[in-house]
């Protein structure tokens, strides 16, 4: 949307996931954090959205709900991967880098709160010059997801 060239654009990688995207899933915060980057980059005129297709870090939507199943059991969402026989997070971002490198965009502020994300981009070539957080309230039924994602995954939030 908008000038991307004449300042280092708000960018959002965000990755699929249908339960929240579509579906206002209330396990996670992705459903909301898609809605809040869309308003951002709205707010400032200027901005990309990557939408990565993958699903369920990467183990798409059917084992993503084996994962669901396991999580009602009382594992938590890296745990439930794990059993299904996947690694915690099987996502790639070396595409988004390449995406933005072919539209002249070598440096961005990242709406994000994944450090691999900022790692990916910087690999590729593109410099992020700013990570923007994209944290949103949590619900009662996603605090124990965003507490898993702080603790086992590495993300980053302020609040937590």
């Amino acid at each position: 949307m908008g000038d991307i060239h004449s300042s280092p654009p708000l960018v959002r990688v965000h990755s699929q996931c249908l339960t929240g995207d579509v579906f206002h899933s209330l396990r996670c915060d992705c459903g909301q954090q898609l809605e809040m980057a869309l308003s951002m980059i709205g707010a400032v005129g200027a901005g990309i959205l990557i939408y990565e297709q993958q699903e369920g870090r990467g183990i798409g939507l059917m084992a993503k709900l084996q994962a669901y199943e396991l999580q009602d059991s009382g594992l938590d969402t890296v745990e439930a991967n794990e059993r299904l026989g996947f690694e915690a997070d099987l996502r790639d971002f070396s595409l988004p880098g390449e995406i933005l490198k072919a539209l002249g965009v070598t440096r961005v502020r990242l709406l994000s709160n994944n450090p691999g994300k900022v790692e990916a981009l910087e690999r590729a070539g593109v410099t992020v010059i700013e990570r923007v957080p994209c944290e949103v309230p949590a619900t009662p039924h996603a605090e124990e997801y965003l507490k898993t994602k702080k603790e086992k995954l590495g993300h980053l939030f302020s609040s937590r």
